[in-house]
């Protein structure tokens, strides 16, 4: 095995070794070991076939979709979500296809469900070799746009759960343009995860046809309840943005990664990794500014940490840490704008 693993079963442990060797090996050895041990623990811990199916299910939807992204791996991918229900004929569309459009020419590709209205815009504008299509299998026929149905890029879930996370997992930025019962489910989804740190921030852009109020008013409930009512804190606001321009909306994309490049954790410090290494006098700005959310040892640069090492290709990177509370993801998106502002 490539890395430590324990099991509470070392014959079983040897066996599963066995197998795993007999099948020719290959990456992440002891984690795949750890899955088949726990598979063979549904022999006796799940006896309905309905559970163990929907286990069976997401495993395969999971290592397929894993397995069409992981070539893409050093692209950006923008995640556009929207009405299926949206024609042609309405700005919306068109505001959509000219986002994908802009997008695609500033070097991001495009994730969509797949579907017609918003998504099938998304695709047209960034074209079939830019996109990806994350389609659901839905009680009526639902059937993939046809800027996507044939494209490799194209994978069909079962699960909502599942697809969902794929959409969070390979975003870089979600744009949500105008949209039903999922869009809405999307975007709040987006950002619970964001605020709880369960997803790495990234920017999470509403798109208003030009003049448009859709999300001018959908901010406007959210100012007037959750956060008069105090159930969200102020600093919230600062992970979405708002906009009825498609240039705008790429600006707000392009400019997050002008400098910032990814977070990680390494034991208790927040690693940031950067472009272009901030000054002495800036980091001392960001400790003053940031005192508030800093928790352990203030912002500092560091070099790679060992826990980074197998991660070569980043080796480059300036990077700063710092000990993070954990809690106030919105201060830490305004943090990272100070740092795209330097």
């Amino acid at each position: 095995m490539k890395s430590k693993r324990i099991s509470a079963n070392p014959a079983l442990a040897r066996q599963i070794e066995e197998l795993i060797r007999a099948k020719g090996g290959g990456a992440n050895e002891a984690e795949v070991a750890d899955i088949i041990e726990n598979a063979l623990k549904l022999l006796t811990d799940v006896q309905d076939t309905g559970d163990v199916r929907v286990i069976q299910t997401a495993v395969r939807e999971l290592r397929y979709a894993f397995r069409l992204f992981a070539p893409y791996a050093g692209k950006r991918k923008v995640t556009i979500f929207g009405s299926a229900r949206t024609q042609p004929s309405r700005a919306e569309y068109r505001q959509a296809l000219e986002f994908g459009r802009k997008i695609s020419a500033a070097g991001f590709m495009v994730i969509t469900g797949a579907g017609g209205g918003i998504m099938q815009a998304g695709h047209e504008g960034a074209g079939p070799e830019n996109s990806f299509g994350a389609n659901i299998r839905l009680p009526w026929e639902q059937s993939a746009n046809p800027v996507i149905a044939k494209d490799k890029k194209l994978v069909t879930f079962r699960y909502f759960f599942t697809r969902k996370l794929i959409f969070i997992r390979h975003s870089d930025a979600i744009v949500l343009f105008p949209g039903g019962f999922g869009t809405m489910d999307e975007g709040y989804e987006a950002l619970t995860l964001m605020q709880t740190g369960k997803s790495q921030l990234m920017p999470l852009v509403l798109v208003d046809k030009p003049g448009g109020t859709y999300w001018k008013t959908w901010d406007q409930h959210i100012r007037e309840h959750l956060l008069r009512d105090r159930l969200i804190s102020a600093e919230d606001l600062n992970l979405y943005q708002i906009t009825d321009s498609a240039d705008e909306a790429v600006k707000i994309i392009t400019r997050f990664y002008r400098n910032f490049y990814s977070t990680r954790w390494v034991k208790d410090a927040l690693v940031i990794r950067l472009r272009h290494a901030p000054s002495a006098s800036a980091l001392a700005a960001l400790n003053e500014d940031f005192a508030d959310i800093i928790s352990g040892e203030s912002i500092r640069l560091i070099p790679p940490t060992p826990e980074e090492l197998e991660d070569t290709q980043h080796l480059d990177l300036p990077r700063i840490a710092f000990g993070f509370n954990r809690k106030d993801y919105g201060r830490l998106r305004q943090l990272i704008d100070v740092l795209n502002g330097l």
